[in-house]
């Protein structure tokens, strides 16, 4: 019998910077802050309790978990062409958030694709500032 899955927990990406990485996620997100690392002072019961961030940030947000993990090596960079990730999707609700996101994703001077109509969803896509693909998808 397969596993009963019936839905998505959470996604955490590893990043090699995680001041810059929360920065980009925030402003073109603007995803809750569930979880963080705790500073350096904080006490170590403290720092015991949040050791599952591992340093990083978790969000919330309607569709789920997000987490960001700051442990690769600053020289190392995404591909897609190897195992592991292809891309991180997230859904909206239409062509007018596309449109939308494209436009922010302008003022923030961060490229992406024009929008593509795939059939039965359209897409934006993006990257982040470790490469990783990103994608906007609403029904076409």
């Amino acid at each position: 019998m397969p596993v009963p899955v019936f839905d998505y927990a959470h996604l955490r990406l590893t990043v090699t910077d995680i001041t810059r990485s929360r920065a980009f996620y925030d402003s073109v997100f603007g995803f809750t802050v569930a979880f963080e690392a705790p500073p350096e002072d904080a006490d170590q019961e403290t720092k015991d309790k949040l050791a599952f961030v591992f340093g990083g940030v978790i969000y919330t947000f309607g569709g789920g978990v997000f987490g960001l993990r700051p442990v690769a090596p600053g020289d190392d960079h995404f591909d897609e062409d190897r195992v592991g990730l292809d891309h991180v999707s997230f859904a909206v609700a239409s062509r007018a958030d596309l449109e939308a996101s494209a436009r922010l994703l302008d003022e923030l001077g961060i490229p992406h694709e024009g929008i593509k109509d795939i059939g039965p969803s359209l897409i934006l896509e993006f990257r982040d500032p470790d490469n990783i693909a990103l994608e906007l998808t609403a029904p076409a």
